[in-house]
């Protein structure tokens, strides 16, 4: 154990302050687990820096509960979860502004965080300075923290496929909104859409944590075949053939593949590769189902599927093409 130097750049005192500023928030905020106690009993005891920092921004997230509790209504209706979910927003928010505060100033001060995008209908791969490597899909966003001591990628928005070279004392962390993923060893897939989140596991396995926020989530080890949905609400696990995950990483080989798939499902998917839009007129043609494996540039060549094979109407009108019966 060592003592707090004498000196500290700002960059090391910035870094000190969002590693606890990030153990502070998952240890009120997340599903905290004994290995996450042990993880930061370690993390506490390299340096009177490390506690230093830690107590200080402990202290300010137990004040602000206190300070919610203060607000709350005199015998509040337990079923009432809004409740609850502005006391640990509120809470939440002390945290947020000690992070976003490091942020800032890891800009100013040139720590090198890169950012990364797609847009519609273009595919990129990152490579990180270990040699992993991140495949990028359409519409794209996101940032990746480069430091050698904590390599963290945020997932804004979109899909990405990662080829993690695993170093099992520095494991890559991935955060997509509110749901936290660490590499274990792996090659894993993890979309971020408006209102749904998906991992899934090609090979080895993640670490995979949501907010307490989530109904029903707990930590979980996924291993190859593991596909989870979470939605905000709550999360499933099912188990995918690796048919069915080579169908699912198509698209970093240009195509979209549909097997028993939707109309509506593989519409919605096509717009995710094309500003000009598919949109089903009525109800009925969208349950029609569709298999098959196109170009995902190439609306061409799937509105002749959905005319010829499915016996559709399709209507070209300039910036959308309506499918109707």
């Amino acid at each position: 154990m060592s003592d707090m130097p004498e000196t500290q750049s700002v960059s090391d005192v910035m870094a000190i302050e969002e590693i606890a500023a990030d153990w502070a928030q998952r240890r009120h905020f997340w599903n905290w687990t004994e290995q996450n106690q042990a993880e930061l009993d370690a993390w506490l005891a390299e340096s009177l820096a490390h506690r230093v920092a830690f107590m200080r921004l402990d202290a300010t997230l137990q004040r602000g509960k206190r300070l919610v509790a203060l607000k709350t209504p005199p015998n509040p209706d337990p079923s009432d979860r809004r409740i609850g979910r502005a006391r640990v927003g509120i809470a939440a928010a002390l945290v947020t502004l000690v992070i976003v505060g490091a942020a800032a100033l890891y800009a100013l001060r040139g720590v090198p965080t890169e950012n990364f995008a797609t847009a519609v209908g273009e595919r990129e791969t990152v490579t990180l300075a270990d040699g992993s490597q991140i495949d990028l899909n359409t519409d794209t966003q996101l940032r990746v923290d480069a430091r050698a001591d904590r390599p963290k990628v945020w997932l804004d928005r979109g899909e990405a496929y990662f080829r993690v070279k695993h170093d099992k004392v520095r494991p890559l962390v991935v955060i997509a909104g509110d749901q936290r993923i660490v590499d274990l060893g792996t090659e894993f897939l993890v979309r971020r859409d408006k209102d749904r989140f998906q991992i899934a596991v090609a090979q080895g396995r993640v670490s995979y944590e949501a907010s307490k926020e989530v109904m029903g989530s707990r930590p979980l080890t996924l291993t190859e075949g593991d596909f989870l949905t979470a939605d905000g609400r709550s999360v499933s696990l099912a188990k995918k053939s690796r048919h069915e995950l080579t169908n699912s990483l198509s698209w970093r080989r240009g195509v979209i593949v549909f097997d028993g798939t939707t109309l509506a499902d593989a519409v919605a998917e096509f717009n995710r590769y094309n500003r000009k839009k598919l949109v089903i007129a009525n109800a009925a043609a969208s349950r029609l189902t569709i298999d098959g494996t196109f170009s995902s540039d190439s609306l061409e060549g799937f509105t002749d599927v959905v005319r010829h094979v499915l016996q559709l109407r399709v209507e070209d009108r300039g910036d959308t093409v309506v499918i109707s019966r």
